[in-house]
């Protein structure tokens, strides 16, 4: 099987993941453009000769999954801040039915996402005016949703009156949208022609009323009037989504349908509703399963995969949290010892185990890894995820396990993926980042956005760090790790990049 890919973007959790899981096995290759192809954080993707790479590639593949936010716009970051003409637009759309006169065998599994309106003041992956306005435009937009849809209390009402944005900038950030969202309908057409065989619209950093959710209905509309509901879903996500599409294409090509059987950690578990989510955690599991071209089954003895899921107890915090401001019902509303029990036990039957470690925002959950690793079971599982977005993670373990479903036995690319998950998701996002921006970044004078002339630095002082803490592990004594080396693929805290190694002592 040969699958073609193009990537939302250049960061690793695009361009680098999808190669680490398509490592799991020798019988799949993984066609994807090199990292000069592609952009820059803001700089857009050269989108003419990104094409060529397609074109060229496209008559010996079995599969193309395609980012259509890269091949339109040129990056993930460029589709917010573009001034691209509609009919140039619609040409690179109309790129996509030459694939199927170059190859009428190849199945197309598209992505598009539905522009984000994040809740806060930050131009770094926004117009230069969300620095000022960001806030603003979100929570306009949010109370005057509610207000159509529901009502707002006196004080929205008073606060939706204080709202000031200059003209030319809500005209320029509503414009873009409007312009995105008609890309997004234009998109969903090549599905109703059968240019496209399955489609997904991910929802980033999504909110149950604004901007987002106002494209989103009219796209469901569409979708529901044109009843293309089957081949098209709608659900929170992104930076997942191409790995979904690969275990889609694995399902599709090897003509099965696994079955998943789930498990929360905690009662609550399946209504919570994330951090930068709009619906219950068991409702967003229902569509990344059908994604993967899996189901869900309501047994462990007709399951293929047992998925763990790690959720919180009742309300969701950030990863940092964790270290000195955890809530109570972390504990009071959640048994992690019977959630770490059970997932050794399915182990020890011989089931197949994943997990989706979603007990945090942004990071892993410490102590589950903690107990994981004290029963001496890291390196038994199948697949381990726990990083940004709950739906991030879960996308992500998905597909790991799918990928490993049959090649799970003595791989060392599943080890290793666990390993390096286990240094980026936990250590970093939960130890270690935090960790470097109140010790090193401050007594330097630095911030999260601008290393100045110490870039190295900071990435020598990280790689230190997550070697000290890898070694904490038990796991450490079964799998020793080389890290080779430590980058920030967009000069900047969020998001690390990791080469790693690991020899089996």
């Amino acid at each position: 099987m040969k699958v073609l890919f193009v990537p939302l973007d250049e960061r690793p959790c695009n361009h680098k993941f999808p190669q680490l899981i398509n490592d799991i096995r020798d019988d799949v290759e993984l066609v994807v453009p090199s990292l000069d192809l592609l952009g820059y954080k803001k700089k857009a993707t050269d989108v003419e000769n990104l094409w060529k790479f397609v074109f060229e590639n496209a008559s010996k593949c079995d599969y193309a999954i395609l980012s259509i936010d890269t091949l339109v716009y040129g990056g993930l970051i460029p589709s917010r801040i573009h001034n691209l003409s509609f009919e140039k637009a619609k040409s690179y759309l109309e790129n996509i039915k030459e694939l199927k006169k170059i190859n009428p065998n190849i199945k197309i599994y598209a992505f598009n996402c539905i522009m984000r309106s994040p809740q806060y003041n930050s131009s770094e992956e926004e117009p230069d005016y969300y620095e000022d306005y960001g806030y603003n435009l979100f929570k306009r937009a949010y109370l005057i949703d509610k207000k159509e849809r529901n009502k707002l209390t006196k004080d929205e009402k008073k606060e939706l009156k204080s709202i000031k944005i200059p003209k030319e900038i809500l005209k320029d950030y509503e414009n873009r949208r409007n312009f995105n969202l008609d890309i997004n309908i234009e998109v969903t057409k090549l599905v109703k022609e059968g240019v496209i065989d399955f489609l997904t619209i991910p929802q980033d950093d999504s909110s149950e009323y604004g901007y987002t959710a106002i494209a989103q209905r009219k796209v469901i509309k569409f979708i529901e009037d044109n009843k293309l509901e089957f081949n098209i879903n709608v659900y929170p996500g992104a930076d997942e989504v191409g790995c979904s599409l690969m275990a889609r294409a694995l399902n599709d090509y090897l003509d099965r349908t696994l079955k998943i059987y789930p498990f929360y950690a905690s009662t609550l578990g399946p209504t919570i509703v994330p951090l930068y989510e709009d619906r219950p955690m068991n409702e967003s599991l229902k569509y990344h399963v059908r994604v993967c071209k899996a189901e869900i089954v309501n047994s462990e003895d007709e399951a293929d995969i047992i998925l763990a899921i790690n959720c919180p107890g009742k309300d969701m915090q950030e990863s940092f949290d964790q270290l000195n401001r955890l809530d109570l019902t972390y504990s009071s509303h959640r048994n992690l010892q019977d959630f770490v029990y059970k997932i050794k036990k399915y182990i020890d039957k011989g089931k197949k185990v994943i997990v989706c470690d979603s007990a945090f925002s942004n990071g892993g959950d410490l102590k589950l890894i903690d107990f994981m690793d004290r029963l001496s079971i890291l390196d038994r599982i199948v697949a381990y995820a726990g990083w940004n977005t709950n739906c991030n993670t879960l996308g992500t373990t998905l597909a790991t396990g799918i990928y490993g479903f049959d090649h799970a036995k003595n791989n060392i690319n599943i080890t290793k993926n666990i390993v390096y998950r286990i240094v980026e998701d936990v250590l970093y996002q939960s130890v270690v980042r935090q960790n470097v921006i109140e010790g090193f970044l401050k007594d330097n004078g630095l911030s999260i956005y601008d290393f100045k002339d110490k870039g190295k630095e900071v990435e020598r002082e990280i790689k230190d760090m997550l070697r000290e803490e890898y070694n904490k592990l038990q796991i450490s004594k079964l799998h020793d790790i080389d890290i080779k080396r430590v980058y920030m693929p967009w000069k900047r805290m969020f998001e690390v990049g990791l080469e790693i190694s690991i020899d089996k002592k």
